[in-house]
């Protein structure tokens, strides 16, 4: 067994960790670490997803025409430039998979999202980090960090997990600065918490060097089902489409998240609804000398003194049911990200922090 060994750079991959789900010893708990929706999914995708169900034994669509259209329809945007994958990472995939290898670099901001290194590496290719400034994007790093063998850059925009964002112009200015044969990758995960913003569409319309992706995982509260999306300049979409499988969404996944998009309403009530709760639980948390950046997306990276008193909040919130998520590996290790839950789970993270900090006053 010591001959097979693996492609360079795999061994290399640090496993990536979710959001906690469980605290030993108790069985309610408040998950407050993987950015789920609280409200959970549109009725109407979860009633479409059941109906879906009886035809189990039927293949999936392979070309996702139903939901590219609905997609399309809901965001204006041409469907033969839409692809369907398991979760936007699974785009992400595809994107290191088709566009770069060994040789090639793949730049993102110190504090992205953890895929970006992970399909970097399983690609072949070389991760390349690129200072923030003060937890956001800064486009002159990243434009200096490139090279001649840059072939992707990708940035969250919200970004996860500091919540801060960019506007338009300095995506334009980043788009148009890139060495040619580079393509800039705007991961819009959050973006539909943003009133008015259209992650990037417009840039991918006028230009042949980004693109975007989406998830259902956030607003649409379809973790579970796991479904994606990216919207592309049609060269780059036909290729991605020949890596990509052919039967890589359930039927079930499908039926809920053309519902779930189409349900325009709903959506916006959990926009609203995260909007309000995330002012409150930031200005709460600021009141009690916890301070955060200001937040695009649907959680607040909370900050405190020192890694040691963000450790130590961290275990008196499980301590009372409430799990958070640590961001040392985000190299924020002073800081907990916090999901912004419904009224009840809001008031109860407050509650405990200030307990927390009345005990260690």
């Amino acid at each position: 067994m010591t001959h097979i060994a693996p492609q360079p750079g795999i061994l290399d991959i640090a496993l990536y960790e979710g959001g906690a789900a469980h605290v030993k010893g108790m069985s309610n708990v408040t998950k407050l670490s993987s950015n789920e929706n609280p409200l959970g999914p549109s009725p109407k995708a979860i009633e479409a997803m059941q109906a879906a169900v009886s035809e189990m034994h039927r293949y999936p669509s392979s070309d996702h025409s139903g939901l590219r259209q609905a997609i399309g329809e809901v965001y204006g945007l041409p469907m033969e430039q839409i692809i369907c994958g398991a979760g936007s990472d699974e785009i992400i995939t595809f994107l290191c998979q088709a566009y770069a290898g060994p040789g090639d670099e793949v730049l993102f901001t110190e504090h992205g999202f953890a895929m970006y290194r992970i399909s970097a590496l399983a690609a072949g290719a070389t991760p390349v980090e690129v200072a923030e400034r003060d937890r956001v994007t800064d486009v002159d790093a990243l434009l200096a960090g490139c090279s001649e063998r840059t072939r992707l850059v990708f940035i969250a925009n919200p970004n996860n997990p500091t919540g801060t964002m960019i506007g338009m112009a300095d995506l334009a200015r980043l788009a148009d600065g890139l060495p040619k044969g580079a393509l800039l990758v705007l991961d819009g995960a959050y973006a539909e918490y943003v009133e008015g913003y259209d992650a990037g569409a417009a840039l991918v319309a006028n230009r042949d060097n980004v693109v975007m992706t989406r998830t259902f995982s956030k607003i649409y509260g379809l973790g579970g089902a796991r479904v994606g999306w990216g919207y592309a300049p049609k060269p780059i979409i036909d290729v991605l489409n020949r890596v990509r499988g052919p039967f890589n969404l359930s039927s079930t996944a499908l039926a809920g998240a053309e519902a779930a998009v189409r349900d325009t309403d709903y959506t916006e009530h959990c926009r609203l609804e995260n909007a309000k709760w995330r002012t409150w639980l930031a200005e709460a948390l600021a009141e009690l000398g916890v301070p955060s950046d200001t937040s695009c997306a649907n959680f607040i990276l909370a900050r405190f003194a020192s890694p040691e008193e963000a450790g130590a909040c961290d275990a008196f919130l499980q301590s009372r049911g409430l799990i958070v998520r640590r961001v040392t590996g985000y190299k924020l290790p002073a800081a907990l990200r916090i999901t912004v839950g419904d009224e009840t789970a809001c008031n109860a993270l407050v509650a405990a922090v200030k307990a927390f900090k009345d005990g260690a006053a």
